[in-house]
């Protein structure tokens, strides 16, 4: 005869099984929290990681236009996927106006948690890479805008030689908003040029950049001109926009700079500003190059030397990876001779 199921007695959480005080019996207890554990994870499973970067992006760029173009999706696929995060969520994340899109203040913290798991995420996946190639076998590395664009052509065909097999993603962009992307876990590894007071990351000093004044050819016919960045008039003197941190090294000089209109977006736009005669302005060693009307101008002091340094996450599990890189780089160290 085929086996019968046996009925089993399965406890009972209705009140009779409560204390005279009015509390559940310990076992109950413990059953109840699991229970609720159990329906906890399992409502966790209708949530993607995929719609926390698209949430992330929005509140970054304040726009679902935006966000879209940054997660290479269609703008109604990500305003679907997030008006289902928040109803699974049960809250609305962002105040939705014709203008724009308020991050709710609820909406803030749980963002804020978002990026946590996303980080944790990415480094749970970099410790359970199996693969034998440094790094995993990606890289995500990003320069500031004053150096990748010159620096990148000198090291990639050493790094293709060092790391085969590597996917080496390069990028660039200012520093805060470089940093801000390590520590959010969206790069592996940075390129800068500046103090860091962050005591999540490690820094590694690469090597030392001087500093040249291109001036145009009339400039430096004076002689009174050829002295120092601080030889010529603070309407002379030409910078990059705010937030390159270039910048703020120009201003360090000389603490003090003209109009705010001379301006510009990039080292390349100032070369051509200078050829133009609208003035002086510091270049990395770099960045020097050959451009009609154009002439580089040696500075000496330490104010004018920047200190190229490699940073990443100290959380990071591949440390010993990025310090290898760090040796080879230095190993890299452009030729002072090109300098001279």
């Amino acid at each position: 005869m085929p086996p019968t199921a046996t009925a089993w007695p399965m406890p009972s959480l209705c009140c009779s099984s409560r204390r005279n005080d009015g509390r559940l019996p310990a076992s109950t207890s413990l059953r109840a929290g699991f229970c609720r554990q159990k329906a906890y994870a399992m409502n966790l499973s209708g949530i993607n990681l995929r719609d926390f970067e698209y949430a992330i992006a929005v509140a970054e760029l304040g726009s679902f236009v935006k966000a879209a173009e940054r997660c290479h999706v269609t703008q109604p696929s990500l305003s679907i996927q997030i008006g289902k995060l928040e109803e699974r969520l049960k809250t609305v994340l962002f105040e939705r106006t014709t203008r724009r899109n308020i991050i709710t203040p609820h909406g803030r913290e749980l963002i804020g948690q978002m990026r946590k798991i996303l980080h944790e995420t990415t480094s749970l996946m970099a410790m359970a890479q199996t693969s034998d190639q440094a790094f995993g076998g990606a890289l995500r590395l990003s320069a500031i805008a004053t150096l990748g664009p010159y620096y990148f052509p000198h090291i990639l065909q050493p790094l293709r030689k060092n790391y085969p097999g590597l996917t080496l993603i390069l990028g660039e962009g200012r520093t805060g908003d470089l940093i801000a992307s390590l520590n959010h876990g969206e790069l592996d590894a940075v390129l800068i040029a500046s103090s860091v007071a962050d005591s999540a990351v490690s820094v590694l000093p690469l090597f030392q950049e001087p500093f040249f004044m291109a001036c145009p050819d009339q400039h430096c016919g004076n002689e009174r001109l050829r002295s120092s960045w601080e030889g010529i008039a603070a309407a002379d003197r030409l910078l990059l926009e705010e937030g390159h941190c270039l910048r703020e090294q120009a201003i360090a000089a000389c603490a003090d700079v003209g109009a705010s209109n001379r301006h510009a977006t990039s080292l390349e736009t100032l070369k051509y500003m200078v050829a133009a005669g609208e003035g002086c302005t510091l270049i990395p060693a770099l960045a020097v190059s050959d451009v009609a009307g154009v002439e580089y101008l040696p500075l000496t002091g330490a104010r004018y030397v920047r200190t190229v340094s490699l940073i990443w996450r100290l959380s990071d599990p591949r440390s010993a990876d990025f310090a290898d890189l760090g040796k080879l780089l230095q190993a890299l160290h452009p030729s002072a001779a090109r300098w001279s």
